[in-house]
């Protein structure tokens, strides 16, 4: 059993602190966010020291169905208008937005608790102080079978076929 097991199922002396990295290539440095009231600062997965933001976050997992759709929806409190402009940026700009979700632990900031959860942010909207942001993994039903596309440069036997 991992340390992070035995916190989920019985508690101890750490906390759990979840994180968000979101990033976009139309800006020039990401969104930090961590849930509570005081600052972390760790270090990610590829060495990359960080201090996140205090801010109030909820995660609400998706329904059971058959649809096939993987998106979770984050709710970030106390946030300034900031983030909304950062995301309507990156739309204006048709780039994609990702979000990068973390467990940490309050005794080990040096690495993530477990693999990090890696989304492409689908929408999000404002409310008050509040912005709730859609992500989803990666898009399995919507993508193309077969992946590699036969055509002349990829297969140059084809050209011969009519």
């Amino acid at each position: 059993m991992t340390i992070l097991e035995r916190v989920f199922a019985s508690g101890g002396p750490e906390v759990i602190i979840p994180t968000l990295e979101i990033t976009c290539a139309a800006w020039d440095a990401p969104i930090l966010l961590c849930n509570g009231f005081e600052a972390h600062t760790c270090t990610t997965e590829d060495a990359r020291t960080l201090t996140f933001q205090p801010a109030a976050i909820a995660v609400a997992l998706p329904k059971r169905d058959t649809s096939g759709a993987q998106k979770l929806t984050f709710g970030i409190d106390n946030v300034t208008g900031e983030a909304q402009q950062l995301i309507d940026q990156a739309i204006d700009a048709g780039e994609l937005v990702h979000l990068t979700f973390r467990h940490y632990l309050s005794t080990d900031k040096t690495a993530p608790a477990e693999p990090p959860l890696k989304f492409v942010i689908k929408g999000g909207e404002m409310q008050g102080g509040s912005l709730r942001v859609t992500a989803a993994f990666f898009d399995l039903i919507n993508v193309a079978w077969p992946r590699n596309f036969y055509t002349a440069d990829f297969a140059p036997g084809l050209r011969y076929f009519s």
